[in-house]
């Protein structure tokens, strides 16, 4: 029996047990697995286009697994949801419906309360994709695609607590998820939609989600005299202001730094000019349907901190600027 200080079970092994059955999860898909993992990808495909679910079902660690990877095929844009094999038994399949596709984790792949449920899945789902250690098993051998997921050992001094092997469970759900969700055309835009708490939904937020508008849009007409525009400036405490037209067109914008140079350069002679006469006629902008990370990138590309938000017509919308982005970490 191996103790503590074994070499065999020291954190960086187990830690190298793990990969060892990543690395030979990852040599099956790229050989002999390749064709059944393309198989489970169309079948996820398939049951999408008839507005089907991805039921994940699992007992014990290989059920925490399964919902994992139903979570990351939700938040990927597959619809999924994760079902309790024991308690499907007293009444939770109500929740499978015709179309649904079935995904069945078992190590063994004789996980008794999921074979007790085999006729029902069979007859109810539009497939069964199950990830076994054991392809001979009979649940593997009952579906429709059988997935190996069985690593050399498990990362475990008794080698009997699942570690690897859920490990290349997980690895396989995620690579399944977004195996499909890059089939299905999933764009950022699309995550964005379905993250929008916290740090990770600011980061996918839309320009129009963070801009000021309405009435916190500061904005002058052409001849607004210049101490009307530090006014507005100065009340919408954004650094800047829009130059509009009459139909709300964006003609150029004043920045602080505009006043500070004009002030350098013509002395109180600036204060007799026009918003016209100081603006900047070609600024920056964005369009309100763009992710709040480009706006940024924009901002440290040109070393600005604001954008004008604007429509195809270049109607000013907005301003979205550098203080609402901060915190924001590019990808």
């Amino acid at each position: 029996m191996t103790g503590p200080s074994d070499p065999a079970t020291t954190p960086a092994s187990l830690i190298r047990t793990q990969a060892e059955g990543l690395l030979a999860l990852a040599m099956r898909l790229e050989g002999a697995m390749a064709a059944p993992f393309a198989a489970a990808v169309e079948l996820v495909l398939r049951c999408g286009e008839t507005r089907g679910r991805v039921v994940v079902t699992g007992m014990g660690k290989s059920g925490i697994i399964a919902q994992k990877i139903a979570a990351t095929l939700s938040s990927t844009g597959t619809p999924a949801l994760f079902l309790h094999p024991a308690e499907a038994l007293h009444g939770d399949l109500g929740m499978l419906i015709k179309g649904d596709l079935v995904l069945a984790l078992s190590a063994s792949g004789e996980t008794e309360e999921i074979l007790r449920l085999l006729a029902t899945l069979k007859r109810i789902g539009d497939a069964l994709i199950s990830f076994c250690c054991n392809l001979d098993s009979t649940l593997a051998l009952s579906s429709d695609v059988a997935l190996d997921c069985s690593v050399p050992n498990e990362a475990c001094g008794l080698g009997l607590a699942p570690t690897a092997s859920t490990t290349a469970m997980l690895a396989l759900g995620d690579a399944l998820a977004i195996a499909v969700s890059l089939r299905k055309g999933f764009r950022p835009e699309d995550f964005a939609s379905l993250h929008p708490g916290g740090k990770l939904g600011k980061k996918l937020a839309f320009v129009r989600d963070l801009m000021h508008a309405g009435d916190a849009l500061p904005s002058v007409a052409a001849a607004t005299p210049m101490s009307d525009v530090i006014y507005e400036m100065s009340r919408k405490k954004l650094g800047i202001t829009t130059v509009l037209d009459g139909d709300g067109t964006l003609i150029g914008i004043i920045s602080d730094g505009d006043l500070r140079r004009l002030l350098e350069g013509r002395g109180p002679y600036a204060l007799t000019l026009t918003a016209g006469d100081a603006m900047n006629s070609k600024p920056h902008t964005i369009a309100a349907d763009e992710l709040a990370a480009r706006g940024l990138a924009i901002m440290e590309e040109r070393r600005i901190t604001s954008l004008v938000v604007t429509n195809d017509e270049q109607h000013a919308l907005g301003i979205l600027h550098l203080h609402d982005l901060w915190g924001l970490e590019l990808i």
